[in-house]
């Protein structure tokens, strides 16, 4: 069954009911809202600028969205990607490409021009929905996209796209009837190795059932509760942390911003049960807490019963705050993989709280096992690579045959996670296989930074690894060794990584000799010892 019928059923079952909300605190409005909560305010105060749909029309719009698409001869195996903001059209799009047949293919919004073209070739899309924040990268690689369809989602569309309002208004409400089976192709999602090339990883629609399922059963998501809905939806885990509220029939919140204030505001006035944090938020949470600037008596905030939080590992130090201002809140944790259709293949559960440090058990209907190199399961307390198998685990990588069997062996997803196991059963990540670094919730991509800087005339060499930080989990730091006879300031280098986009920066600046191996290889472990303090994530578990 597709996730898609779950729509459909909402949509027949409870179609008046609200199901999406967007909320955006930057833009003002006067207008008086609709939802009931906002009953008392005055209609001269200025609001958030908000939008919602009902189910009913939710599964209209995504309707149209098929429609369109099989009226243009885009169905069945074809792709068609997503490059938008969040925004209310988002989760309609995606559901209606589904719908289809064809293939869902989520960007990355924080994608170069040149990142954009890659991916679009990679998944060999057919479609791309792009919004107004990337009207000047769709426009500099339009020779590249000239095969293309190019659909615009916002007010006023560019001469080079078509507009997708336009494009839907004439199309059919009505669904569409494509029958879509467990094995049928569903969507296509993109990761990375250390070498920073895109991956196009493709699930089939068992895999984003298997997610909506494990959400709703992990978090026990009801027909009352409403999810707060903050980080990306191209992102795997934003994704299907809101299929809970698929399966359920219950609110979600998009909110636009990141601020202490606002995700209380919006918890506040939308009666938002259940929030899903990185840990930089919860952090600048609690140090708002702290230094008074947000107190919690200016807030509804009873009705809030779950904060959970994954993407990275989490200091149990910051639980432990957490805990202190909200000791009525249920805590969970998740752990996975695109490649396992996002979080949930092991996950803390809400009711291990003690066990905070441990990224947890395996989840609903998830098998774990951890092995040496020779791929014989290790004792409790040894490490070993983690493994994990369940119907969320991807097909493959698409179009590279080599690089999806050196993970995907008998079923079993091999993550490239270093962990290990304690006596109670729970598993503890020990370290990365990758070098991948995990900042804030964002992949950073050492080779892609270190290859920027061996740009600068004055680099010899350098090596960028993942740095612990309290806030961030782990910053980006950048060891440098200068060309014999020059000298070279942190500033100068700071200046010259303008050049990249802000995430992708270092944030520490370290000038020291690079050490290599005989092969030629950065020796990266030896460098992380070096510089790392001891990690935030321990076995610490009393709270």
């Amino acid at each position: 069954m597709p996730i898609t019928s779950y729509l459909e059923k909402n949509a027949r079952e409870h179609g008046d009911e609200v199901a999406l909300i967007e909320l955006n605190p930057e833009q003002k409005e006067t207008r008086r809202v609709s939802w009931k909560e906002y009953s008392l305010i005055e209609q001269t105060e200025a609001q958030p600028y908000r939008r919602e749909i009902t189910w009913h029309v939710f599964d209209e719009k995504a309707n149209r969205v098929a429609n369109m698409l099989l009226s243009r001869g885009v169905g069945r195996g074809d792709k068609v990607a997503i490059l938008m903001m969040n925004c209310l059209e988002w989760l309609p799009i995606y559901m209606g490409i589904l719908k289809s047949g064809a293939l869902a293919v989520p960007f990355n919004f924080r994608y170069s021009a040149d990142e954009i073209v890659y991916c679009a070739d990679l998944a060999e899309v057919d479609v791309l929905l792009f919004g107004p924040e990337f009207i000047g990268r769709i426009e500099s690689s339009l020779d590249k996209l000239a095969n293309k369809v190019l659909i615009f989602v916002g007010e006023t569309c560019p001469t080079f796209a078509e507009s997708y309002r336009e494009l839907v208004a004439d199309c059919s409400s009505v669904n569409p009837g494509i029958e879509l089976k467990d094995d049928d192709d569903a969507a296509i999602y993109f990761s990375s190795g250390t070498t920073g090339f895109p991956k196009a990883i493709l699930h089939k629609h068992l895999s984003l059932m298997t997610a909506a399922k494990v959400e709703q059963n992990h978090h026990q998501t009801g027909r009352d509760d409403c999810f707060l809905c903050i980080p990306p939806l191209y992102h795997t885990g934003a994704k299907m942390h809101w299929m809970g509220s698929l399966v359920s029939c219950s609110r979600a919140v998009l909110l636009k911003g990141t601020k202490p204030s606002y995700i209380f505001d919006a918890v506040s006035r939308e009666k938002c049960t259940i929030v899903w944090l990185l840990v930089p938020w919860a952090q600048d949470i609690l140090d708002s807490l702290d230094n008074g600037d947000l107190k919690l008596s200016d807030y509804e905030l009873s009705q809030w019963r779950l904060m959970h939080i994954g993407a990275q590992p989490v200091p149990p130090s910051l639980i432990r705050r957490w805990m202190a201002y909200f000791p009525n809140h249920k805590y969970d944790t998740n752990y996975g993989l695109s490649e396992s259709i996002g979080p949930g293949c092991v996950h803390l559960g809400m009711e291990n709280i003690h066990k905070v440090g441990a990224i947890g058990v395996p989840g609903y209907g998830w098998e774990c096992k951890i092995v040496d190199e020779n791929d014989n399961e290790v004792k409790q307390g040894e490490a070993g690579e983690l493994c994990v198998k369940g119907d969320g685990v991807m097909t493959c990588y698409y179009r590279n045959p080599e690089a999806t069997a050196e993970v995907l062996k008998n079923g079993w997803l091999y993550t490239g996670d270093v962990a290990m196991r304690d006596e109670d059963g729970f598993i503890y990540l020990v370290d990365r296989k990758k070098d991948v670094i995990v900042s804030g919730g964002e992949n950073l991509y050492p080779v892609q930074i270190e290859d920027f800087l061996r740009k600068h005339d004055k680099i010899k060499d350098v090596a960028v690894i993942g740095l612990p930080d309290p806030r961030l989990g782990e910053i980006a730091g950048a060891i440098i060794s200068i060309k014999d006879g020059m000298t070279c300031t942190e500033a100068e280098i700071e200046e010259f990584c303008n050049g990249l986009p802000r995430y992708k920066r270092p944030r520490k600046i370290i000038f020291d000799d690079v050490p290599r191996n005989p092969t030629g290889k950065i020796e990266k472990p030896l460098l992380r010892k070096r510089y790392s303090v001891e990690g935030l994530v321990g076995k610490e578990n009393e709270l």
